[in-house]
């Protein structure tokens, strides 16, 4: 049973196209409509609106937690796209360039990877929620304002192919530190290859060791709160 006020954290998989702030607020009025109470909710670790996947929210008291879970590992599954790239480095936004692609093969491709394993230092996107000066750097854009962004160390611990169909795409398994944009990485890696590239889909498979196999979705918890609510009855 659940205890929003003492505090709960759920294990959410965020749909695509949502926003983390969604997620959150969804959940907020789901605990409402089923409870009565107002309770405090947080997120710990963004995701991208077209990304899916693991998001840790947290209830009540819990929300005081959320700090804890911020420096955990990452793991992600990504489908990169080669030849092309788009401003916000996935297919949020349209494509903006192409580049010859036709070079790129498994050899050159597991070669270039390896480069990328371990610490080293990533220009975050001009598209994200950075802060710069209390802004966020996607609203900077909106206003026309071109945001300075800082390079921040990261840690890129794991790649792995799990299918490619190169030389046009490949699908890897990603093991990253906090403040990993895998848009970032696509960007970097298509400079790498001679080429441009840019995320096609992303989803979140583990925080720390929090998986996605033990998460829920938004009809799921809605279903939970109605079950609890019967009970009660």
């Amino acid at each position: 049973m659940f205890d929003f006020q003492k505090g709960e954290l759920l294990l959410i998989d965020k749909p695509k196209n949502w926003t983390s702030f969604d997620v959150v607020n969804k959940i907020k009025l789901l605990i409402k409509k089923y409870t009565g109470n107002t309770v405090k909710v947080g997120h710990s670790g963004t995701l991208d609106p077209i990304a899916t996947g693991l998001l840790l929210i947290a209830t009540g008291k819990m929300t005081k937690q959320l700090s804890l879970y911020q420096n955990l590992d990452k793991e992600y599954i990504t489908k990169i796209i080669f030849g092309a790239t788009t401003p916000s480095y996935d297919a949020d936004t349209p494509i903006d360039k192409t580049y010859p692609y036709e070079h790129i093969n498994n050899e050159l491709l597991s070669e270039t990877l390896k480069k990328f394993i371990g610490e080293q230092w990533q220009l975050p996107p001009a598209y994200s929620a950075k802060r710069i000066k209390g802004q966020r750097a996607y609203d900077l854009i909106r206003k026309g304002i071109k945001p300075e962004l800082k390079q921040v160390k990261i840690n890129i611990k794991k790649i792995k192919i799990l299918d490619n169909q190169l030389p046009k795409s490949v699908i890897l398994q990603m093991l990253v530190s906090k403040g990993t944009y895998i848009r970032a990485f696509a960007r970097d890696l298509g400079k790498a290859l001679n080429s441009g590239a840019y995320v096609s889909e992303l989803r979140r498979t583990k925080i720390g060791d929090f998986s996605i196999d033990d998460a829920i979705n938004i009809e799921q918890f809605e279903f939970l709160l109605k079950q609890q609510k019967n009970n009660n009855y």
